[in-house]
């Protein structure tokens, strides 16, 4: 009721100078501690979803990418965050990947969702920690109280069987449960690449693409393209 504390000396000349009746100057009060409650929430889930950087989707410019403009409708609308179905972005670097998921993540926490984010060899660490005191199927179940998990980065480096194997295991735990968001530059039939096993691959892209929405983001790349262009203002 901190709100409610804060507020009420202040309401209550308010409340005095413009005659609120008892009822009305109540409502008032719990109406505002309401609004500072999920104020506070927003902020807690802001914090814990842990983006390296904060984006938006109206930063993001749909006429410049590859990412066709229904598409980034839907994805904006966060109806499969709802249906607990999959976004996979696969692209070379500098086509939006990284933008758009940390961007709908931003969009999903402030729609009331709980969101985590991690790179693919953030995600591996934790759940090899996890295997130190046998809790890996406690931490899993933990990082899916979250309706949305992004996994960006996915085949930067190469996985060894284990971290494999936990991708797996994580992948397959959320499955019809949560939505995954997926940032990759490997096409899909080229992760045998970086997932040692071909079976672990298959078994995993089963599950992944079951109920998914995969954006293929081409083009050049906006980094080096505003490089460029700096170079070019530099020089003149």
């Amino acid at each position: 009721m901190a709100a409610m504390r804060r507020l009420a000396p202040e309401l209550l000349i308010t409340a005095k100078t413009q005659r609120w009746s008892p009822e009305e100057f109540l409502r008032t009060l719990i109406d505002a501690e309401i609004t500072a409650r999920e104020e506070s929430n927003a902020r807690t889930r802001m914090r814990v979803a842990a983006f390296p950087v904060r984006k938006r989707l109206d930063e993001f410019d749909v006429a410049a990418s590859s990412i066709p403009k229904a598409t980034f409708d839907y994805l904006s609308s966060l109806e499969w965050i709802r249906a607990a179905e999959n976004a996979c972005f696969i692209g070379p670097a500098g086509t939006g990947k990284s933008h758009m998921l940390v961007a709908l993540g931003v969009a999903a926490v402030e729609a009331g969702h709980r969101v985590r984010y991690f790179t693919a060899a953030e995600l591996v660490e934790t759940l090899y920690r996890a295997l130190a005191d046998n809790s890996v199927g406690r931490v899993i179940e933990g990082l899916l109280r979250h309706e949305l998990i992004i996994i960006d980065e996915l085949g930067f480096a190469p996985l060894d069987d284990t971290g494999a194997q936990l991708l797996f295991r994580f992948v397959a735990a959320a499955y019809e449960r949560r939505s995954l968001g997926i940032g990759s530059h490997w096409p899909f039939e080229s992760w045998g690449k970086f997932l040692p096993e071909h079976t672990t691959a298959v078994s995993l892209l089963d599950r992944l693409l079951h109920h998914c929405h995969t954006v293929v983001t081409n083009g050049d790349s906006y980094r080096m393209k505003q490089a460029r262009r700096k170079g070019a203002n530099t020089t003149k």
